[in-house]
């Protein structure tokens, strides 16, 4: 009981460090101070199209933000109270004192919408499916759950997970943004059906998607939750070109784009609206990271890999890029100033974070030559076409040019990069590390070999690493916890320098003071349901 009574005590510790900044918009009334208003279409930009439509097949928030209306989840984040865990489907939950058994109570009269009853069967088979998924189906996010041992309904509302060991971060991811719940009958006749069309039980019903253009949804008149949701529907936007999309944001056409604007969009936003318009920002658990394939020469030669993180002034970026873009802060795999994250004096010890970036180009050289590069050796960074990516992109081969390296830049549209991640057809290639909240089995998660988890796009198998993640998942002790995290950083990104860190994010977002019950949060990955948000006029 005592150890039990610890590990609560610790886990909500670690809950509470996580909190995000406050907006930075001042005098916005609480939410119990204001009267919320029904009616009305919310329309919203979304700057990329989603590969396919099923969340836990892929990682892009082109797939949460226009979609995530439609689903409900078994728990979720308080939008108010980050990183609080609370309810959606599951209206109760308990955890055996062992942390061995997680039991989940579900709501009664939930319906999908086509008029079925949601039972415990649906969040079963939802979960085998991201757990256990059948061959031929990726899961993007299986690894996460690697502690779980199965899955029961003992009854048609209760859903009872079994653990073969404690997991430190187990009750929020349960709390994940993409672990849609689907119906069961759909996935036991076809698994891959949600990759292209969609069902749910969430506070919209699907009205339709025309690729290219947008994704429109109703209100759910027999949603679980009574009185909402507030919208009459939404209408999410694909805007691909950011100048287009600032000036629709500048007229009204678009109310809010809820991933982030620039520094630059924000000021010209509030220059010409003035107080018509709430900013808020806060620290993204969301950086970029330069992918390199592992099996193609010569980046399958560590010292290659070194070399290309050597020659990144990070520092110097951070601060350049910062003027215009939301790139800004410098760290490894963990959010700097996060629980678990490095502090710079032991960051500035691994290769590629040296302050001295004379010292280190100098030793990128050394490594280039020392693996029979030649001067001038060109390749490819392929990169996806919306920001930051492709300023980032300039600025690293601008790096890599100082130490004699010519690369070619080649942006793509989100579908052709997913697609040219997923099937190794690259040299190296800019990716990202983000997710709903700072937690290391999280952030960690891309950097075990390829068979544990489908996003280790760099396709290298590494039996330490894999072996350092699992002792720092289980591990219950924060302190002790961190020190392996740090370990498996150290080998992933400095030793090796499998993947490469560039920069983490700053989360900017402008709405339309009209857009209310919305909260800016450290991840565009949850707070996407909609369920709250009304529109003042």
């Amino acid at each position: 009981m005592l150890k039990r009574v610890v590990f609560l005590v610790l886990a909500a510790l670690f809950l509470a460090s996580c909190a995000p900044a406050a907006p930075s918009t001042p005098g916005q009334p609480s939410p119990a101070a204001q009267q919320p208003r029904y009616g009305g279409e919310l329309v919203f930009a979304v700057d990329a199209e989603p590969p396919s439509l099923d969340a836990h097949r892929e990682t892009t928030f082109a797939v949460i933000i226009p979609l995530a209306p439609f689903y409900s989840t078994l728990l979720k984040f308080d939008q108010y109270n980050y990183p609080k865990v609370v309810g959606d489907l599951a209206e109760s939950w308990t955890v055996s004192s062992d942390g061995l058994v997680y039991e989940f109570k579900l709501r009664d009269g939930v319906k999908f919408h086509d008029g079925t009853p949601l039972t415990s069967r649906d969040v079963v088979a939802t979960y085998n499916k991201i757990i256990f998924p059948p061959q031929g189906v990726i899961s993007a996010r299986k690894a996460l759950y690697s502690a779980v041992e199965s899955i029961e309904a003992p009854d048609s509302r209760t859903v009872r997970f079994r653990l073969k060991h404690p997991s430190a971060s187990m009750l929020a991811n349960f709390a994940s943004g993409w672990n849609w719940i689907y119906k069961a009958d759909i996935i036991e006749k076809d698994p891959r059906w949600y990759e292209k069309n969609v069902l749910g039980t969430g506070a919209f019903k699907f009205v339709e998607y025309v690729p290219g253009s947008h994704v429109v949804g109703k209100k759910n008149e027999d949603y679980f939750i009574k009185g909402r949701p507030y919208l009459d529907g939404f209408r999410a936007v694909f805007m691909t070109d950011r100048s287009a999309m600032v000036a629709a944001l500048r007229s009204g056409q678009i109310l809010i784009n809820f991933r982030s604007v620039t520094p630059q969009e924000r000021d010209d936003l509030v220059r010409a609206l003035g107080n018509q318009v709430v900013v808020e920002e806060s620290p993204w658990v969301c950086s970029q990271i330069v992918v390199l394939n592992n099996e193609k020469k010569p980046f399958d030669n560590p010292k290659v890999r070194q070399a290309l993180t050597l020659a990144i002034d990070r520092w110097n970026g951070g601060q350049y890029l910062s003027q215009f873009t939301f790139l800004k802060y410098v760290g490894a795999l963990m959010r700097p100033g996060s629980p678990f994250a490095m502090p710079e004096s032991e960051l500035e010890k691994i290769p590629g974070f040296w302050r001295d970036i004379n010292k280190s180009r100098e030793e990128a050289k050394r490594l280039l030559r020392e693996a029979g590069v030649p001067e001038g050796f060109s390749f490819t960074l392929k990169n996806r076409n919306i920001e930051p990516y492709p300023s980032l992109g300039v600025f690293i081969i601008d790096q890599w040019r100082q130490v004699g390296l010519q690369v070619e830049h080649q942006l793509l549209e989100t579908g052709p990069w997913t697609q040219d991640l997923r099937t190794g057809n690259f040299e190296a290639m800019l990716y990202f590390n983000c997710d709903f909240m700072d937690d290391p089995d999280l952030q960690l998660l891309g950097f075990l070999s390829p068979e544990r988890s489908p996003v280790n796009y760099a396709r290298y198998r590494d039996p330490v690493l894999d072996s350092l993640y699992d002792q720092q998942s289980r591990e219950l002790d924060p302190e002790k916890r961190k020190q392996l995290v740090w370990q498996f950083e150290r080998r992933a990104v400095g030793e090796m320098a499998y993947q490469l860190p560039a920069l983490w994010w700053n989360r900017i977002v402008v709405r339309w003071a009209k857009v209310q019950g919305w909260r800016i949060t450290p991840s565009h990955y949850i707070n996407q349901d909609l369920v709250d948000v009304w529109l003042a006029q």
